[in-house]
């Protein structure tokens, strides 16, 4: 089995899971590790407003006490979803290099201030025009901020958008995607494997294998994995899909952080 470096617990807004049932889950299917990855989202447009708000200190705390209490089970790393939006840059920074975190997810959950999730982004916008919003505000963020060591499930508008990925395709956004692409392999970061993408009934993960090979073939060599799990069930969903999507696009291996470097482990 696969490290699960993207997943959420009690910690998040959006999950009333327990730290323990989510490691509980990863012992009994046999992962080699994981990673928490709380979400952290200032400014979310949210009732209430503090709703993806952690307390960044106390969670470090208390996943590493978790960390020395299953240390002869299973490795269990710290790290952090932050959700990215203009003005908030030095704020993250500001987190993240205060806290000795494993890994930063940095995602973009909303944009121009909608959250994805509802439909008013996408009121009066044709689906392609919302959807090439979303990758120019990833591109803005690219050229503003750094402090983070993956970009989240890239396409992650296309799980909300009105006809969710029907006519969604690398080749439709395929200059802007290369632009974002090129902008992270340049900068050293990553991309992931999202798995969320399956539970959501999409057929593909998020980003979609199109622009895993494409990453791959421009030069990038940086892939976590992660199902985005807010449920013990969710632990790990699909992984058995991954090792193919994967070698298929050209990689021998996978990616695990520690201490903010990454590790370069071999498809099992």
């Amino acid at each position: 089995m696969l490290w699960d470096t993207h997943m959420h617990c009690c910690f998040s807004g959006d999950s009333d899971a327990s730290p323990e049932s989510m490691i509980a889950s990863a012992i009994e299917k046999g992962l080699p590790g994981v990673c928490f990855t709380d979400h952290l989202d200032y400014d979310f447009p949210s009732d209430p407003p503090d709703l993806f708000v952690l307390d960044p200190i106390n969670y470090y705390y208390e996943i590493t006490k978790l960390k020395e209490q299953y240390a002869d089970q299973l490795p269990i790393h710290t790290g952090i979803e932050i959700g990215v939006q203009p003005g908030l840059y030095e704020k993250l920074h500001q987190v993240v290099t205060d806290i000795p975190f494993d890994q930063v997810i940095c995602s973009s959950h909303v944009v121009d201030g909608y959250d994805l999730y509802y439909k008013d982004f996408y009121l009066g916008k044709e689906e392609h025009t919302a959807y090439l919003r979303y990758f120019e505000s990833i591109v803005e963020t690219l050229d503003s901020f750094s402090d983070f060591d993956v970009y989240g499930h890239i396409d992650y508008v296309v799980r909300y958008g009105p006809n969710t990925n029907r006519f969604y395709s690398y080749d439709a956004y395929g200059d802007i995607l290369d632009t974002i692409l090129k902008k992270l392999i340049s900068m050293g970061k990553g991309i992931e494997i999202n798995t969320g993408g399956f539970k959501y009934g999409l057929g593909h993960p998020n980003p979609n294998e199109e622009i895993i090979r494409r990453y791959r073939k421009l030069g990038g060599e940086i892939i976590t994995i992660g199902a985005d799990a807010h449920a013990p069930e969710h632990v790990a969903y699909d992984f058995e899909k991954v090792p193919a999507i994967l070698r298929e696009a050209g990689f021998s291996y996978y990616t695990v952080f520690k201490n903010r470097k990454p590790d370069f482990l071999p498809i099992p």
